[in-house]
């Protein structure tokens, strides 16, 4: 047993109960704080073992990002129903019945390592996708206890400087349990360890104090989707957003792969700059409330458009382990920025009972490009190489670039952004 795990782990929740006696947040922040990190720990064990994984087992190196890949595509296919079900049921129970199927992926999964079957695998990662997408409204679940921007910003804040807890939690559990149990290539224990993971979290998730039914139907004018869709405040939401996601995913898919398979760094040097990466992605958290009361929310966007400048020019220029780790380093802080920028403009596109489905639009949408960038990732890589795998994200730097610009010499979209 790794004692970082066990560390990590012990203290996830007693920065919950400490926290929950300091800040003056609701409960349900503190449930959220605990759950989010060890559902997210699918993601990034996925991420470190999956492509290990996925090239032992897969037919050939080309499909080896396919199991992350369809993970994405699990998480854009469930957007509208974790929406529809939402509505339906409550966010608690709706968030309870999407980290069911989360362990039913992980068990999918150790039955793929165990028997090295990539069929398994790649359905194990299926149905931890689907269960992402409940995972993902989290944020929403949070945003929702506050009107005001600043209690906003201070509770999204906390909650994704809970993701360092996944960013260990994920890679330490991939090697800690890689040989817990007894399989070909390992990680069979790993997948195990994530499902105990996430009866924790399902069990934190039956605390919330939400109604059993989120959305009334109300006699208001009801915009038509294409009216709420075009508005400029919502393309730009979602361009950071997708832009945010759709790179990050791009890189960090390739980067274990390119260290581990060609490069041939050992695992632990691979796991420390992809554990980096994902720290990378929350640490700004702590700050990021202060950052936007301070500077607000068109400067965040700017300085998340220059990270993603600073990626490319450490991607192109070496493949040392240096060069590796700055280039996900800033790629995280960069994530950061863009998607909180695109998560706290989301809300001033829409009216209270419009929330539902314009969030789950913007989910699905974003994380559609995520899974192409994904998907695209490895046959790149393994064709192509890792220079060019990079040149063929500038487009989306440009996109970002081009956005930032847009809302700074545009009058009303600098004014909803800064309301």
């Amino acid at each position: 047993m790794s004692y970082t795990l066990i560390f990590t782990f012990l203290l996830l929740i007693g920065c919950a109960f400490i926290g929950s006696r300091i800040f003056s947040l609701p409960k349900n922040i503190w449930f959220l704080f605990i759950a989010q990190p060890l559902a997210m720990a699918s993601t990034s064990l996925l991420v470190f073992a999956g492509g290990i994984l996925g090239t032992q087992l897969a037919p050939s190196p080309e499909m080896a990002t396919l199991p992350l890949s369809l993970l994405i595509v699990g998480v854009a296919v469930a957007v509208m129903p974790a929406s529809w079900l939402t509505k339906k049921v409550g966010r608690r129970k709706s968030l309870m019945l999407g980290l069911s199927v989360a362990v039913i992926g992980a068990m999918t999964a150790m039955g793929a390592a165990l028997f090295g079957s990539f069929v398994l695998l790649i359905g194990g990662a299926f149905f931890l996708g689907l269960s992402m997408a409940f995972v993902a409204q989290m944020r929403f679940a949070a945003l929702d206890s506050f009107n005001n921007v600043d209690d906003s910003a201070k509770a999204l804040s906390i909650l994704m400087a809970g993701g360092i807890f996944a960013a260990i939690l994920g890679p330490e559990l991939a090697v800690a349990g890689k040989d817990w149990l007894d399989s070909p290539f390992g990680f069979a224990g790993s997948f195990l360890g994530l499902s105990g993971f996430l009866v924790i979290a399902i069990a934190a998730l039956s605390q919330l104090q939400v109604e059993d039914t989120i959305d009334e139907e109300v006699e208001v004018e009801q915009r038509s989707l294409q009216a709420i869709l075009s508005q400029p405040i919502f393309i730009v939401a979602l361009g950071c957003g997708a832009v945010a996601y759709g790179l990050m995913s791009y890189i960090m898919t390739a980067t274990p792969l390119s260290m581990h398979m060609i490069e041939h760094y050992d695992l632990v040097t691979t796991k420390w700059v992809v554990q980096s990466h994902i720290i990378a992605m929350y640490l700004p958290s702590f700050f990021s409330a202060l950052l936007i009361r301070r500077f607000g929310l068109l400067r965040i966007m700017w300085l998340g458009s220059v990270a993603y400048v600073a990626v490319i020019a450490f991607a192109l220029s070496g493949k040392e382990v240096m060069h590796y780790w700055w280039t996900m380093v800033l790629l995280g802080v960069g994530w950061n920025f863009l998607f909180l920028a695109g998560t706290l403009a989301l809300p001033k596109a829409y009216q209270v009972h419009e929330r539902l489905k314009v969030q789950s639009m913007n989910d699905f949408t974003i994380f559609v490009i995520q899974a192409l960038a994904s998907l695209f990732a490895g046959s790149i890589l393994f064709s192509q190489g890792w220079l060019t795998l990079i040149a063929v994200g500038v487009p989306l730097v440009f996109v970002v670039l081009a956005i930032a610009l847009w809302c700074s010499f545009s009058a009303r979209l600098k004014e909803q952004i800064r309301d």
